[in-house]
């Protein structure tokens, strides 16, 4: 469920207690940052695009802690600044509130109230430097802060050594992007070109299993429900443990995807969310 995700993210950075139960699920207690170095070069940008949003991680409101938020219907017009953190090896490898998995070498934020997925520049007021991050998960949820970066989000920020910085927070709206504002310089022409590759590329991810055989079960009771093609998608995972994903698609229409997803969720299939798929 989403909210599980929610309160097993960016809530549990501190041993587990009795408001916070989830923290135990951690291998380590507190986070830390990654071993091994890593270079600014090998950080890929993010490129704005077009987003397809379902009930994964957007529910509202939500209840954390015993506090309840609430997501705001659109980002349009979000600006805010304020303390930014970052968050990285305690929840490597673990998923996100819309049930993505966190890659702390990989630029991602954590916020409480914009729509997941959504874009926004980062600008470190310390230093002026700017980045553009993709919000996928739900946080921080103690302190002060705003936002939780990835480790490897804050690192080309310049702050990760330091803990927290100044951040100005701006919000993307992707749906405006068009050859208009390439021309006028408001947007890399390559979030113009990612565009048309978006929608050839979506597929909704149902679940991500270990065992092979309840990967196939899974994929032959979706075939009952739906028409659009099931398969099974393998990789293996951080630690080198094999996992079958099971997705629909491609799916080229946003309305139909949203479409889709309603129907795997009437029928019990959990909370299927949108990814991309090369």
């Amino acid at each position: 469920m989403a909210i599980l995700a929610v309160i097993d993210a960016c809530s549990s950075a501190s041993p587990p207690t009795a408001k916070n139960p989830n923290a135990g699920r951690y291998s380590i207690m507190q986070d830390r940052a990654p071993e091994k170095s890593i270079e600014l070069i090998n950080i890929p940008e993010v490129v704005p695009e077009p987003v397809v949003r379902t009930i994964a991680g957007n529910r509202s409101p939500y209840t954390v802690l015993g506090k309840s938020y609430f997501v705001l219907p659109s980002e349009e017009g979000y600006s805010e600044r304020g303390i930014a953190s970052w968050y990285g090896e305690k929840f490597h490898g673990h998923k996100t509130s819309n049930g993505e998995v966190f890659d702390m070498y990989q630029v991602s934020a954590a916020h409480k109230s914009l729509p997941i997925p959504s874009f926004l520049r980062v600008t470190n007021l310390d230093n002026n430097r700017s980045i553009i991050v993709r919000v996928n998960d739900r946080g921080p949820f103690h302190g002060n802060r705003i936002i939780d970066l990835s480790y490897a989000a804050a690192l080309k920020l310049g702050y990760a050594d330091i803990g927290t910085a100044r951040v100005q927070l701006d919000a993307i709206i992707t749906e405006k992007l068009s050859s208009d504002s390439v021309s006028r310089g408001n947007i890399d022409p390559k979030a113009l070109s990612s565009v048309s590759r978006v929608l050839k590329n979506q597929y909704l991810q149902i679940a991500a299993l270990s065992s092979r055989a309840s990967a196939t079960e899974l994929l032959a009771n979706v075939e009952e429900v739906i028409d659009e093609p099931v398969f099974i998608n393998t990789i293996k995972d951080p630690t080198g443990k094999t996992l079958y994903r099971v997705r629909v698609g491609p799916i080229g229409d946003p309305a139909e995807l949203e479409n889709i997803s309603r129907k795997l969720v009437a029928a019990d299939f959990g909370m299927p969310y949108p990814v991309r798929q090369k």
